[in-house]
């Protein structure tokens, strides 16, 4: 098989990969339709894991107010969202850190790996989900629902990123991309990149080799592959 290959940038998604919020997100996308709608909607009974929130604040909103929403609509959402988030992840009294992704991240990082974030999340929510366990410090750049509501493109744009701040193009071997859903390994290799599964969500590892994880740990508390 030959010595595993040390990549050159990893990417990390956040909602059960790095941190577990509690349900803090849920909580704050309810408050958001209930302040600007009147309505407490649940974003669970209406979207699945994986999804970028541009996905889940169309599909909520359609399904709540049976009608599509406006620019204007989804700009208040997301702005209320936020707001909201910034307090209910200090409240979330289930919050926590993953079993491994300190260690994790600063084994990568004092190996020379350049770490970024790719997350369904926008960039304010995923980086303010990250601010209790302060791991926003290992994290240099990243591929947002902000970016896209296409897991594929915000990871494609991720790998554009990591390969501008290089100065060449990465090869797919260079760059691995650790999620926790079957999502997250299927836009890593439509995107060009080595899917590593990580079991610590709500997927079995099982699941994210069936969806085309070359690696599969069962939590972050493993052996990062090429280290």
């Amino acid at each position: 098989m030959g010595a595993p290959i040390t990549p050159v940038v990893v990417l990390f998604d956040v909602d059960e990969t790095l941190v577990h919020t509690g349900g803090a997100g849920a909580r704050s996308w309810m408050a958001a339709f209930q302040q600007l709608h009147g309505i407490p909607a649940d974003i669970g009974a209406h979207t699945s894991a994986g999804e970028t929130d541009p996905q889940v604040a169309r599909a909520t909103f359609t399904a709540v107010l049976h009608r599509e929403p406006t620019t204007e609509e989804l700009s208040k959402l997301y702005a209320a969202y936020l707001r909201y988030l910034g307090g209910e992840i200090w409240a979330s009294e289930h919050y926590r850190v993953l079993p491994g992704a300190q260690d994790t991240l600063l084994r990568l990082g004092d190996a020379g790996v350049m770490l970024g974030l790719v997350s369904g999340a926008m960039e304010g929510a995923a980086r303010t989900k990250l601010v209790p366990a302060n791991l926003n410090r290992f994290f240099v750049f990243g591929g947002y629902g902000s970016d896209s509501a296409d897991r594929t493109e915000l990871t494609q744009i991720a790998i554009d990123k990591a390969s501008r701040l290089h100065g060449v193009r990465l090869e797919r071997d260079q760059v691995f991309v650790v999620g926790d859903t079957p999502r997250d390994m299927e836009a890593t290799s439509a995107a060009g990149a080595v899917p590593v599964g990580v079991a610590s969500g709500h997927y079995s590892a099982d699941e994210l080799l069936a969806a085309g994880g070359e690696h599969v740990l069962g939590s972050l508390e493993n052996p990062f592959p090429g280290l």
